[in-house]
């Protein structure tokens, strides 16, 4: 089973579909990734050797990247942020509503939740 920062990847995928598995590593990452290790894409992560592994580890850790606590920890903190100094993004974070500009009128339930019935609407 390869455990990379913490994560354990999946067995039966391929390692570049697998590496993004942890946050912060998305597809073309991953493929930067595997190039510097020098790791075939297509291998399966049950099939990968302790050295390709280890390789893997060597270059997440060149490439400098933040990766999960770290990042979210970060992210977090920047919408701490934005909500203590009152910015427009932050009253939207604080309020659970969409940020980034989209209308809300019909849509945006997966930011606002569930609709809600209102007592006493009907006439």
């Amino acid at each position: 089973m390869a455990r990379i920062e913490g994560i354990d990847l999946p067995r039966d995928k391929r390692i570049v579909i697998g590496l993004t598995y942890i946050y912060g590593i998305g597809n073309s990452t991953a493929q930067k990734i595997l190039a510097e290790a020098k790791v075939s894409e297509d291998v399966r992560v049950r099939d990968l050797s302790i050295d390709q592994e280890d390789a893997i580890r060597n270059a997440i850790g060149e490439m400098n990247l933040q990766l999960e606590g770290d990042l979210r920890r970060k992210v977090s903190l920047d919408i701490k942020g934005l909500q203590e100094i009152a910015a427009y993004r932050g009253i939207r974070h604080r309020k659970g509503l969409p940020v980034r500009g989209q209308h809300t009128k019909n849509n945006a339930r997966t930011r606002k939740g569930p609709a809600t019935a209102i007592a006493g609407k009907k006439k």
